[in-house]
């Protein structure tokens, strides 16, 4: 810091305003050294520990047969195979004999190669009535992000598709998962009355 002709330092407010910001960088910046040292240290006193409880990995080939059949019933050529694979395992959490449904999708698909998803779907369903529910597990992780109760994706989920060029979906919610499915609460009609006549209607050029 500057020092006036005695040897003291100058007061903050004397200061150029670059100066000022730069002390404020400094001061930041040994804050955060003084805060990532500790968490290292707090890392390395945990990491065996994390290392110990975390999930086992998933079979690839699990993943694999989920995807082929995530691919068929959504009719597309790609998905991402990330989401795919956080999608099957809450999917799989969800009741012990989905895997086994997965792989009767599977086997079924496999079989008959079917060209459409409504073809397969339909297939499926006639073949095992059951398999209709983990379709719809299947097709609600994908298109709403959600499988297991749990939100796994949100601005990826495929329902945002059709809009995305022009609606970004936003990063809020104003109640909780698909809260716009609920009927809205009732309001009372409006007993007033406007105090200016009906303008015509004019659309702007955009």
């Amino acid at each position: 810091m500057r020092q006036t002709h005695k040897g003291q330092p100058v007061a903050e407010w004397c200061l150029s305003p670059n100066a000022m910001r730069l002390n404020k960088l400094l001061r930041m910046s040994r804050r955060d050294a003084l805060l990532g040292g500790i968490g290292l240290s707090v890392a390395g006193t945990t990491g065996i520990a994390l290392a110990d409880t975390a999930p086992a990995t998933t079979n690839n080939e699990d993943i694999s047969r989920f995807m082929q059949v995530s691919l068929r019933l959504t009719d597309r050529e790609t998905l991402n195979p990330q989401i795919g694979a956080a999608l099957y395992a809450n999917i799989v959490h969800t009741n012990a004999d989905r895997q086994e449904k997965l792989n009767a999708l599977h086997a079924l698909l496999e079989r008959e190669k079917f060209t459409t998803a409504s073809t397969f779907a339909h297939a499926a369903e006639k073949s095992d009535p059951k398999l209709k529910d983990v379709i719809h597990e299947i097709l609600t992780g994908w298109y709403r992000g959600i499988a297991d109760g749990k939100v796994v994706v949100y601005r990826s989920a495929l329902m945002f598709d059709i809009t995305k060029d022009a609606v970004y979906p936003k990063t809020y919610a104003t109640g909780g998962p698909f809260y716009w499915t609920s009927k809205p609460p009732e309001v009372a009609r409006p007993k007033g009355h406007p105090a200016l006549s009906a303008s015509a209607l004019v659309i702007e050029p955009t």
